[in-house]
């Protein structure tokens, strides 16, 4: 047997594969891993063809944003000398590149095998069934391969870490979630989506300022009466109108051209909207089915299921920053030093506004000062992944149509600070440099401890939270008699209603004086009663109780 023909005809078969496009190999291989994990056909063949539909329609919008604005970003360049060379066209291309290259599956089992161990060392009770959103953690895996020429070890390892981060994150935002949101103890239902990576930060400058200028929430406003008044003026389309005229009058055009823009920027910010949600459907027969394979070999275990981000976006909160952060973002973005992106794609910030919501607990003008400070991390990064992104896209033939041959697009979009850990760790690989190694071990340090100051803060607030809301122990004399007949219990009843007696004689009224002195009367006989029939209650029972009336405040009637 020839080993070199097999080869080739293998690498042949392969590069006709790839030559099929994104959205093609993207359906073939979403419908036979579906069917691998036992969905039906029909339901596998939808996935498929729903995650074709999803690229496909993805790219045309990008086409029609690129296309229109491409000229007028052109002008502004050259009329200003500003150098915002690189167009934002927001998450959908990152997307696609990474649902266009095998990597990601690889990357989605290395990540489903790490959430398995994880499970089964119960260090995590979440499920993540958000399976769309590996595109996330793919990038980031596809960065470290690129800047580190190709190191498969380091890439494996450093989504394996992320992903379980990930994990950890979700568990912890848990009780806040519920808190957030209203659940109750039985609900299941949180997120792990990547972008919340960045809460770490946002806590920590929530920290800062609760110590700096304590009286900040004093001057806090209600979230939904704003969006109640702003309406559609203050949704995807009216904002992608207002960026095409701001960007047209940057570029000198006449006015036709910049009606054209505003109404194709508006048409733009809401079709990405749209045929953004036709992933999730696509994803969603593959979900079901790895969910299923999962649950069966579980053996019944309660945990936690983690979808995507918007279960949270329920919250006010998150829409009125949003709208507040998109002009202060297209202002940063032109004076910050280093910055090269001009925000297009990305304008409405729901990767950093979610975050900024777990991280204050909805408190508006919190959200907006610490979003405004985290700006320019995301604005860096996709200055730092724009080459990536430019020679990647050209590589696989999914180059955005409309962008000049040597034009490059980026995406200000989550995870800013794990890109940029990326793109030191591949470098510092790549090159052996010490000072790069050196700066890579302290960026490592310092990441790894900020996030465990921030899990062990909101596990402690959550504690103290539970501890709060405490259902308060009302018992009366008449209801310990009827319910309670034990001896020891009596007394520690009897001892905490005299403090109790005694704490009212001293602080209360002259009214409430009397009334505890009465209460205080009856006590020797309800006490008494109790201890003559001490010894017919079980010793859990007792201990129980006992708890219970230490914990809580007791009132005797």
């Amino acid at each position: 047997m020839d080993f070199s023909k097999v080869v080739g005809a293998l690498d042949q078969g392969f590069n006709w594969f790839i030559s099929l496009g994104g959205a093609a190999m993207m359906f073939i291989i979403i419908t036979l891993l579906s069917l691998a994990f036992g969905v039906k056909l029909s339901r596998a063949f939808e996935g498929g063809l729903r995650m074709a539909m999803a690229l496909t329609g993805m790219s045309a919008v990008i086409s029609l944003l690129t296309t229109a604005f491409g000229p007028a970003l052109k002008a502004f360049v050259s009329f200003t000398g500003l150098h915002l060379s690189i167009s934002d066209l927001g998450w959908a291309p990152i997307a696609v590149i990474t649902w266009s290259s095998l990597y990601t599956l690889y990357f989605a089992f290395i990540c489903i095998i790490t959430n398995l161990v994880m499970l089964g060392l119960k260090v995590t009770n979440t499920l993540n069934v958000d399976l769309f959103n590996i595109w996330n953690v793919s990038i980031l895996g596809l960065l470290i391969n690129w800047s580190s020429g190709g190191n498969f070890f380091l890439m494996s390892v450093f989504v394996v870490f992320i992903y379980a981060l990930m994990l950890f994150n979700a568990d912890a935002m848990k009780p806040t979630i519920n808190d957030l949101l209203g659940y109750d103890e039985s609900n299941i239902t949180t997120t792990a989506h990547p972008e919340l990576l960045v809460t770490p930060v946002v806590v920590l400058l929530d920290r800062l300022i609760s110590k700096i200028f304590p009286f900040i929430d004093k001057f806090d406003f209600d979230a939904e009466t704003l969006n109640k008044k702003i309406g559609f003026l203050g949704s995807k389309g009216a904002i992608g109108a207002y960026l095409g005229v701001f960007v047209g009058l940057l570029g000198r055009q006449d006015a036709p051209h910049i009606f054209t823009l505003a109404f194709t920027a508006g048409v733009a910010l809401e079709l990405f909207g749209i045929v953004g949600d036709w992933f999730a459907p696509a994803i969603e027969p593959l979900s079901e089915g790895i969910t299923s394979f999962m649950e069966r070999r579980m053996h019944g275990r309660k945990l936690y299921v983690a979808i995507d981000w918007p279960i949270l976006a329920s919250r006010a909160e998150i829409w009125a920053v949003a709208n507040i952060l998109a002009p202060i973002l297209l202002i940063i973005a032109m004076v910050l030093p280093g910055n090269k992106v001009l925000p297009l794609g990305g304008i409405i910030l729901t990767v950093l506004a979610p975050a900024l919501l777990i991280g204050t607990r909805g408190k508006v003008v919190r959200m907006t000062i610490i979003g405004t400070i985290m700006i320019p991390l995301f604005l860096w990064a996709g200055t730092l992944i724009a080459p990536f992104l430019t020679q990647t896209s050209k590589a696989m033939g999914v180059f955005p149509a409309g962008l000049g041959k040597h034009e490059m697009f980026s995406a200000v979009d989550s995870d800013p600070i794990e890109k940029m850990l990326a793109l030191l760790f591949g470098n510092a690989a790549k090159t052996l440099d010490w000072k790069l190694i050196l700066c890579s071990v302290l960026a490592l340090v310092a990441y790894v401890g900020l996030f465990a100051w921030y899990v062990h803060t909101l596990r402690k607030e959550a504690r103290l939270r539970g501890e709060n809301n405490a259902p308060t122990v009302a018992v009366t004399s008449a209801e310990v008699s009827e319910t309670v007949a034990e001896g020891d219990v009596a007394d520690a009843t009897a001892q905490s209603a005299e403090s109790a007696i005694s704490a009212q004689k001293n602080k209360s009224s002259q009214k409430s004086k009397e009334r505890a002195v009465s209460c205080e009367e009856a006590m020797p006989n309800a006490s008494v009663s109790l201890k003559q029939t001490g010894k017919r209650i079980s010793r859990s029972l007792r201990n129980r109780l006992r708890s219970s009336i230490v914990r809580h405040p007791v009132a005797i009637g």
